[in-house]
């Protein structure tokens, strides 16, 4: 594995949470929002949040900082656009090969494998003769 698979990896892993994807989307509405504005609106504890926020950061789709007391946390959107081109990189690569699949399968002079025909009825004897 690359490093850019590898990184696509953790946020694919981070995205399969619902919850997570539910503070993402929140965070991406809002803009920015502290654990215990987020706890205030969704069905998950502050606690929760900050363990979800923390994986969040740690894989990069997240950034805090310090305001006053609390820590506010946004949405870093560069390891989702990356993590969308690796995807895309793959599929390109998966078309390529099918396409490729797909070509020497329609070729008319491609050599097939001839099914053997089946024997008739009456040229099989019957058992025990």
């Amino acid at each position: 594995m690359t490093t850019e698979s590898d990184a696509a990896g953790a946020v694919l892993a981070a995205l399969a949470d619902p919850t997570r994807r539910l503070i993402l989307d929140t965070l991406a509405s809002r803009g920015e929002a502290s654990a215990t504005a987020l706890a205030d609106t969704l069905p998950v504890t502050r606690q929760a949040i900050l363990q979800h926020l923390s994986l969040l950061e740690r894989v990069g789709l997240v950034a805090s900082r310090k305001d006053g007391r609390e820590r506010r946390y946004a949405v870093r959107p560069r390891q989702l656009l990356d993590t969308a081109r690796w995807m895309n990189q793959v599929a390109a690569q998966w078309n390529a090969r099918l396409a490729t699949i797909k070509r020497l399968a329609e070729e008319p002079d491609s050599p097939r494998p001839e099914a053997p025909e089946p024997e008739s009825p009456e040229s099989q004897s019957p058992p025990g003769r």
